[in-house]
């Protein structure tokens, strides 16, 4: 079983704390760990980046001139891709983003992490926060001295 050693708010130690071996003595895996970021940070997106085609464009609707007898290619429209002020060929266009991860890939990631942090010696269990009003000074004093 893992143990983790358990501060006060002054940083002393107090106690020693037994872990749960089926969250933080498991393997961790870090190919799950990363699927289970990467779906986060993809929901997160908003997907409303969009340009206009050519229907889109305002303006446009004649034919800019006759289709032979010009010695010029043929068009169409003068809102066409390869024209200035035309619209966008292949642009982006709202689109959602979203996935979902399996459940149980999901809780894998979160014990994965917190065993990976026990390993490395970067979680900090404090006994109580005997704050009336939380203060970011007195926070900041507290958790530099959980930190040495």
């Amino acid at each position: 079983m893992p143990k983790i050693d358990v501060y006060d708010i002054n940083g002393k130690k107090v106690k020693e704390l037994e872990l749960n071996e089926a969250v933080f003595g498991i393997e961790p895996n870090e190919a799950v760990v990363h699927s289970v970021l990467v779906n986060f940070l993809a929901n997160q997106r908003q997907g409303t980046q969009s340009t206009k085609t050519r229907s889109e464009v305002s303006g446009g609707g004649r034919k800019p001139w006759r289709q032979k007898g010009t010695g010029r290619a043929r068009q169409g429209s003068i809102r066409a891709p390869q024209w200035i002020k035309g619209g966008i060929a292949l642009g982006p266009k709202p689109r959602s983003y979203k996935y979902t991860v399996n459940k149980k890939e999901r809780q894998l990631a979160v014990k994965s992490v917190l065993s990976s942090k026990v390993l490395e010696n970067e979680l900090v269990v404090v006994d109580s926060l005997p704050f009336k009003r939380y203060k970011d000074k007195r926070n900041g004093k507290s958790s530099f001295k959980l930190k040495s």
